[in-house]
């Protein structure tokens, strides 16, 4: 029996070997189209404007750069705890056992068998009698030009394609939940600011109610002002609801219930987005996981395409058995004189399917021209993530200084017309003219600096976020364990 054994696995591994050989010379033979094939279609650099002092490329930890210790704990907790992370793992394990399948075309199949039979009849004859036989049988089936091979190969993309993705889905979680942390804090921070000017229009409205009150002002500044408070209060319920919201969507990226879930921060203050720098174009199609999750998916197609055009030719079976019986006596199924064995081979050619394979062949290549395009599309659009990125950078930091200046310069607006107007000299038109001003211009920073905040996140996942496609298939191990030797 170990002999049988072993040669059915050597003949295993002679066919796998041949399989190889005979795979890589017909795709040696048929050159699968390249994707980027065109100048230009991978430039020389990036032209959007870059901090020339910055580090190039962001840390794996990047978060840890924005200023707040609040952040590193709850992205810790989202990498553990984030759903749609779950799932992609998930993912990459069936994956794995779709390689595990593809690898099992390889080897051939063993099986055993015992069977034991009672039979007679009503009269004394014949007689009740047992029967016992046992065995064993081996199978094995190749396609001459590896068919077998190239569909394992592609399956191996295939979960090269599920890790990355599952990268994707990671940095994709981790700029969510600095993203969503932001957009609280800013609402928190809008909260109070609506609050500090509608603090400031009640005392407006008091001292507005004395003049009135002492023949000074008219009812209809008492009025003007009393419709500013009430727009200025009606303002606070919308807020007080996009930031519970927020808060809620933070929640569920951290894989938990909403009910309840709070941080500590306050408002933006101290936030402060870290200067980055792209390297050269080149560099991201081996750092943006997007970008090797369509490079793995068109490898499986060309696979597939290959695969396809193998099943043209025949295929290869092998097929042996041993066994005893049948025996009437258990004790002696095992002797030699019940002993007998069986070694087949055979080839197996298509001659008419209804255009099933050629039809297989259509679909392959068809497919394979549409993740062509995909990888196109994907680097091209991660190029412009990077640009684009790097241009808001610019254009919201100096949005944010000039807001800033106008910020101040209004507060200092509305502080003199205070004081102007509770000594008579100014009337009541040119103080709320200046209380809106500065209302809005406080308004309007807040969600500046946040989307300055938002353009470097942006950035940071444009490039990758601290990515590698080296180390993360130097640091990859099966998680599942098929391996059948």
């Amino acid at each position: 029996m170990k002999s049988l054994f072993r040669g059915a696995f050597l003949g295993g591994v002679s066919a796998r070997a041949l399989s190889v050989v005979l795979a890589a010379s017909l795709a040696a033979c048929t050159a699968n189209p390249q994707a980027l094939n065109r100048p230009g279609d991978v430039p020389a650099a990036f032209t959007a404007p870059v901090d020339k002092a910055a580090p190039a490329w962001p840390e794996a930890s990047w978060w840890g750069k924005f200023g707040t210790d609040e952040l590193a704990p709850l992205q810790e907790t989202a990498r553990k705890e984030n759903l749609d992370i779950a799932q992609a793992a998930a993912r990459v394990l069936q994956a794995e056992a779709n390689n595990g399948i593809a690898l099992s075309a390889l080897f051939p199949t063993l099986g055993g068998s015992f069977d034991a039979t009672r039979s007679g009849g009503n009269s004394s004859v014949p007689r009740a009698r047992n029967s016992f036989s046992a065995g064993f049988t081996a199978q094995y089936q190749q396609g001459f030009f590896g068919t077998e091979y190239l569909q394992l190969r592609a399956a191996r993309e295939d979960l090269r394609a599920s890790r990355y993705a599952a990268a994707v889905i990671g940095i994709t979680a981790s700029t969510s939940v600095a993203d969503t942390y932001f957009q609280i804090l800013s609402f928190r921070e809008r909260i109070a600011i609506a609050n500090t000017n509608i603090a400031a229009a009640k005392r407006i409205l008091a001292i507005t109610q004395a003049k009135v009150n002492s023949g000074v002002s008219s009812n209809l500044d008492l009025a003007e002002q009393t419709a500013v408070l009430a727009g200025q209060e009606a303002q606070l319920p919308s807020l007080i609801q996009a930031e519970k919201q927020a808060r809620y969507s933070l929640a569920i990226l951290l894989g938990r219930a909403p009910e309840g879930y709070d941080v500590r921060g306050q408002n933006l203050d101290g936030l402060a987005a870290p200067s980055i720098q792209p390297g050269l174009p080149s560099e991201l199609l081996l750092r943006n996981p997007g970008i090797a999750q369509a490079e793995a998916l068109l490898y499986s197609a060309h696979a597939n395409v290959d695969a396809a055009r193998t099943l043209y030719f025949p295929s290869l079976n092998l097929s042996g058995s041993a066994g005893w019986g049948p025996i009437g006596a258990l004790s002696n199924l095992f002797g030699p004189a019940g002993f007998i064995w069986s070694i087949g081979a055979g080839a197996l050619q298509t001659i008419f399917d209804g255009g099933r394979i050629h039809a297989q062949n259509d679909l392959a290549q068809a497919q394979q021209q549409e993740l062509i395009a995909n990888y196109r599309k994907t680097v091209f659009s991660a190029f412009s993530d990077v640009e684009t990125s790097l241009d808001l950078i610019r254009s919201t930091t100096d949005t944010q200084a000039l807001v800033e200046l106008q910020t101040r310069s209004y507060a200092e607006a509305f502080r003199i017309s205070e004081l102007q107007y509770r000594e008579g000299t100014i009337d009541i038109v040119s103080l709320l003219n200046n209380q809106q001003q500065l209302f809005a211009a406080q308004q309007s920073l807040v969600q500046i600096k946040l989307q300055r905040l938002q353009a470097s996140l942006s950035l940071y996942n444009a490039l990758g976020g601290g990515w590698e496609q080296k180390s993360d298939d130097a640091n990859y191990k099966n998680q599942l364990d098929w391996w059948p030797l």
